[in-house]
């Protein structure tokens, strides 16, 4: 970690008292298949009040500022989680720990389809367990949980409902969930929406390719709106469950770049899943799930034609077994199946129709020796990526004859951590990753318009390498903590879309001129990331059993990665940020306020410019309803100072036509009954 600055980690010290707004758990769902608290997994959990607080229109929006979290941003209704600098496919993307389908890891102005307003809790999970859930997690896995399908015993009626309002874009949106249950079964519904203008933000002069406009103070062509729900139902005991749910959720958005085009989205799942606990024999608990999963996206021309259709259809099917103890070691072990139908029509398909098989064997091992924990996962997959070619009525050829690839990756982690005295941890974690080449890393041959390019995939492309070592120190006592880490990830094999330094004409429609844009290829290179994450807590005023107390908080990370061949900086990394904020808790409320800091991101690729830094004042407060039982407000004031900012994570092509949210106040009320 040498080029990380060393005048780093006094500030980190400083800084490194948590968030108070992130709320952040340590019992973990999808990283616990053990049962235990996860001391060797690197984690970070959202549910409650602080879910309420920083929950936003998308599932980036609301991970965005966790350590070592960023997002990806095109424009307010598209953005996806970034861990460590990593995105697309190199982060898995889960609902209620199977895949979620859709089509945002193929384009930057696609948004996922996990809407996190019927969240129950969402986990972002690294290590060993991420192993568990595809070979492709090399970021990390990001699950959302809503209890779609009852897990646990019900009777009579219970629910809960949030609305809420937003000024930023008259943001209007709500969620309601009703379940119940007799005897041995148990069922859930849910819906929700939400209703959004164009963003507002301050004053700003937006650049579109590389001239500026008008100034303005709303983000173009970015109104939405969504709606969804669900219904589930199962058979639950103290031994286990079985249940199904069926889900659907709409989407349809503006697109920033394009100021007449909107996506209409829209995403049918239909999820099973049961578990058999405390059964005899070798095997004490069997767990299944599977899923199957239509996607459709259109994007709509200002005509009101379909300019562009993707469609994708997938399955999966899970199966894990946690065997009785052997000696000392405890673990699960599991079999994985995926598959999943892409095509693409339009004028904008960039990508020919491709299937996609993967098949995985799976084992996470677990032994405890005295203080030491030590955790082993490794996947084995076996994949195959097929792609149609051309059509025989193809207007051009573009991307030629039917083909076909297979990958064998094999991944491989390992934890110790260490529990040492007064409360202070350690851990270390060594990795190997492998990850099949997607689709269109392989296939893709024509313009996309979210980049401004032409991409070109290369069907030659291996699996992506790499090697990862992170430590981690951690103290804490009551209300006081502090956790710290470092890591360096390797790859020898990076799947990069690099520059060739060409450019392709593009003939004109409709008696337009003829346009160029430049060619980009993906390729294998060497290449580096590294970077530091710190955050706690502490306690300034109160004691346990104190009617009252004021918590001290903040965090800090930083990641740095560049191409080790040619030394330049890699694409869309979040630059080093702090937060810092103070909290008052009593009975029934908590008020707050904290500081966002960017530093400026100068690091770039030559094909990028740099981000200018920016500090953000937020304000919040929460508390209970004393005329109504189980029913909560919250307020939050972002931005308060309206100073105007960019995501240096987001693509160039629409960066400079989309800061982020201006002053904005959001109103809500939760309640339980």
């Amino acid at each position: 970690m040498s080029s990380i600055p060393c005048k780093l980690l006094p500030l980190a010290l400083l800084a490194a008292l948590g968030s108070a707004q992130a709320q952040t758990q340590t019992v973990v769902v999808t990283g616990n298949p053990l049962g235990r608290d996860g001391l060797t997994q690197a984690s970070s959990v959202l549910a409650g009040a602080g879910l309420a607080l920083r929950r936003g229109g998308t599932l980036g929006e609301t991970l965005d500022g966790l350590p070592g979290v960023s997002a990806t941003g095109f424009g307010p209704n598209a953005s996806r989680p970034v861990i460590r600098g990593l995105d697309g496919d190199r982060v898995r993307l889960l609902d209620n720990g199977g895949g979620s389908i859709d089509a945002s890891n193929l384009s930057f102005d696609h948004a996922s389809a996990t809407d996190p307003l019927v969240a129950e809790r969402i986990e972002v999970l690294r290590g060993p367990a991420a192993l568990l859930y595809g070979g492709n997690a090399t970021g990390g896995v990001v699950n959302s949980i809503d209890n779609r399908i009852p897990r646990l015993p019900a009777s009579g009626l219970s629910g809960r409902a949030e609305g809420r309002l937003g000024s930023a874009a008259s943001e209007r949106a709500g969620a309601a969930v009703l379940e119940g249950g007799a005897g041995s079964w148990a069922w859930h519904a849910d819906a929700f929406g939400r209703q959004a203008s164009d963003l507002r933000v301050p004053s700003y002069t937006p650049v579109e390719d590389g001239a500026p406009l008008e100034p303005s103070r709303r983000v173009r062509n970015s109104a939405a709106r969504s709606e969804g729900g669900a219904i589930g139902a199962g058979w639950v005991t103290s031994q286990g469950y079985l249940g199904a749910s069926v889900e659907t959720a709409r989407n349809r958005y503006g697109v920033t770049v394009e100021p007449d085009v909107f996506i209409r989205m829209q995403r049918d799942k239909l999820a099973l899943a049961g578990e058999w606990r405390a059964r005899p024999g070798f095997f004490t608990q069997l767990s299944a799930q599977a899923s199957h999963t239509r996607y459709r996206h259109e994007e709509v021309e200002g005509s009101g034609e379909v300019g562009t259709l993707f469609k994708s259809t997938g399955d999966e099917l899970r199966l894990t077994a946690r065997h009785a103890a052997l000696g000392p070691l405890h673990g699960v072990v599991g079999v994985q199946a995926e598959r999943m139908d892409f095509s693409a029509l339009g004028a904008e398909a960039f990508v020919p129709g491709t299937q996609t098989r993967s098949t995985a064997l799976f084992a996470v091992e677990e032994m405890q020796a005295g203080p030491l924990l030590l955790t082993g996962g490794v996947r084995s997959e076996h994949v195959r990526v097929a792609a149609d070619g051309d059509a025989a009525d193809a207007a051009e050829a573009r991307f030629g004859a039917a083909a076909s690839r297979r990958f064998a990756p094999t991944s491989a982690s390992l934890s110790a951590g260490l529990g040492g005295p007064e409360g202070w941890q350690g851990s270390l974690t060594l990795g190997h990753t492998e990850r099949a080449p997607a689709y269109y890393e392989l296939y893709a041959n024509g313009v996309h318009v979210a980049t401004a390019a032409y991409e070109r995939g290369d069907a030659t492309l291996g699996v992506e390498r790499s090697r990862h070592v992170e430590a981690g120190l951690s103290w804490g006592r009551g209300a006081h903590h502090i956790k710290a880490s470092v890591y360096r990830t390797r790859f020898s094999r990076y799947l990069a879309l690099d520059a060739t330094g060409a450019d392709i004409l593009i003939a004109g429609e409709g008696g337009a001129a003829d346009t160029t844009v430049p060619e980009y290829a993906f390729r294998a290179v060497r290449a580096r990331l590294q970077g530091l994450e710190v955050e706690g807590r502490t306690r300034l005023w109160g004691g346990a059993g104190s009617a009252f107390a004021l918590d001290l908080a903040g965090s800090l990370d930083t990641v740095r990665g560049n191409k080790l061949d040619s030394g330049e900086a890699l694409p869309r990394l979040t630059p080093l940020r702090a937060r810092l904020s103070l909290e008052a808790v009593a009975t029934g409320w908590r008020v707050g306020a904290g500081l966002r800091h960017s530093a400026a991101q100068t690091r770039v690729p030559a094909t990028d410019s740099a981000t200018a830094g920016w500090t953000q004042l937020d304000l919040w407060a929460a508390g209970d309803l004393p005329f109504a039982a189980a029913t909560s407000w919250f307020a939050r004031a972002g931005n308060a100072t309206d100073r105007l900012a960019y995501n240096a994570a987001s693509v160039a092509t629409v960066r400079g036509l989309s800061p982020l949210a201006g002053r904005s106040l959001t109103l809500g009320l939760r309640t339980r009954f």
